[in-house]
């Protein structure tokens, strides 16, 4: 996993390039927005267990059936399987965040994950419904401007929520 500073320098020194002008600026506003960051994945993190929690109970009143007998999440160790997958996954999202960065996401967590879900009949559709749901909950807390560091917080949020979509996409 490279953070977004070792990422570009990696892909300088293989052109053999200085980085750009570009790339210096970019850098130095991620660094300028670091506080708005760092806010963000520690309000998320704070809050990962309410995320979870409410996010598995939307779903399972959404739709009843995964809890009924013979559902994907009925007896208490499917449902304890089923939040801990929602917990990774949120602990990535908040990874990719604090990096700036998905490909810890997608390395660690996503890549081979709708497989694994298929094989073992999950409906990959039912996970992405709660992915939507965590992030619905994810993006309250992460628009709430009360306590954190003062600003736009409108890009770091829309990066909050690609991860999101990035993952339930991804199982579904």
């Amino acid at each position: 996993m490279f953070d977004a500073f070792a990422k570009v320098v990696s892909q300088a020194d293989a052109r053999g390039e200085y980085l750009s002008a570009g790339q210096l600026d970019a850098l130095s506003a991620m660094v300028a927005e670091g506080n708005k960051r760092m806010d963000t994945v520690n309000r998320i993190t704070s809050n990962s267990s309410t995320i979870v929690a409410n996010a598995a109970r939307a779903l399972f009143a959404e739709q009843p059936q995964l809890i009924a007998p013979g559902g994907n999440a009925y007896t208490s160790r499917r449902m304890a399987a089923c939040l801990r997958d929602m917990e990774i996954i949120l602990r990535y999202i908040t990874y990719a965040t604090f990096a700036g960065d998905a490909s810890v996401l997608d390395d660690r967590c996503l890549n081979g994950l709708r497989e694994t879900y298929l094989a073992l009949g999950t409906p990959g559709t039912s996970v992405a419904i709660g992915v939507k749901k965590m992030k619905e909950a994810a993006m309250a807390i992460v628009n709430d401007t009360n306590g954190i560091t003062r600003g736009d917080c409108s890009a770091i949020a829309s990066e909050v929520g690609s991860y999101f979509d990035k993952a339930a996409a991804a199982v579904a």
